[in-house]
């Protein structure tokens, strides 16, 4: 007697995860699809307040305010050299870091572990921190943004697990070969860890493009603001800049503040948006190795 071939019988279970997920989704892609559709929809609809699907009249009217506005500009280039040399710098010093403890030879290498998870579980508070910060002469400086976010515990973690999945056999061959610790780390160990490196890169690199509170906190300068920070000023204490606020009175009264608003979340949000799907494998790779393996 012959089986029955073809698509199985779908149960009840599989319908309502697959109604739940598509729940999940919808409510996750919904915001964002709204504050598109309302930066896009021409001043007049934007008025009317009105909750449409697809742009009743396309307008780039209120993109055109926040490209035009230099302090929006120069937030943009603040906040994108950040993300570079702030994820950079990330890297480099918690490799290095990672590599040391990763070896059970290290002398007081305990003693450092138990330090290291200390600055994971407690924190100094915002006062020490902001008198710190004061003292080293961080305050209203564009290093403040890369110098505190160097090291991360939980991100020495993953990159530990993960050296130790190299076989000690390159490290010796390039020692006897009169390679240094240093030579080893930068000519054979980064080389071969590509995967856990853009893991831990798009970990900071998101870190470093979403964060508007050291802004808040340490920068008086307005040339120094990264982008997230005026974007909280725009929505949190609904202020803009003089540059927005010509803008809006060359459009008049057809331009309403929500839309600029709704731009100016757009341009900040898509860029990391944009770069995540190229470098997901590698993050997936990444954490993957480093928990099975670590």
């Amino acid at each position: 007697m012959k089986r029955r071939t073809g698509l199985r019988s779908i149960g009840v279970f599989e319908v309502c995860n697959t109604l739940l997920m598509l729940g999940v989704c919808f409510l996750t892609l919904y915001p964002m699809w709204f504050v598109l559709i309302n930066s896009l929809n021409a001043p007049e609809q934007a008025l009317l307040g009105t909750v449409n699907w697809f742009p009743e009249q396309l307008s780039l009217a209120s993109y055109s305010v926040v490209f035009n506005d230099k302090t929006m500009m120069n937030g943009f280039l603040i906040t994108t050299l950040r993300t570079i040399i702030g994820s950079a710098a990330h890297v480099l010093f918690t490799a290095i870091i990672a590599y040391g403890l990763s070896k059970t030879t290290l002398i007081g290498r305990k003693v450092y572990m138990k330090v290291a998870l200390v600055t994971m579980l407690f924190s100094g508070g915002l006062i020490p921190t902001f008198i710190l910060m004061t003292k080293l002469g961080l305050y209203d400086n564009f290093w403040v943004f890369v110098i505190p976010g160097m090291y991360s515990f939980f991100n020495m973690v993953i990159f530990m697990s993960f050296f130790r999945t190299i076989p000690d056999s390159l490290e010796e061959s390039a020692k006897v070969d009169g390679a240094s610790d240093y030579g080893v780390l930068f000519r054979i160990v980064l080389p071969n860890s590509m995967a856990v490196i853009a893991t831990i890169s798009l970990f900071s690199a998101v870190y470093h493009w979403n964060d508007y509170y050291q802004g808040v906190i340490y920068i008086r300068s307005q040339d120094i603001l990264p982008l997230q920070t005026i974007l909280y000023k725009i929505i949190a204490e609904n202020s803009m800049s003089f540059m927005q606020q010509q803008a809006m009175a060359q459009f008049g009264a057809r331009l309403p503040g929500n839309s600029i608003k709704f731009a100016s979340m757009m341009v900040a949000t898509l860029p990391i948006l944009l770069f995540y799907p190229f470098i997901q494998r590698y993050l997936v790779k990444g954490v993957m190795i480093g928990a099975i393996k670590g």
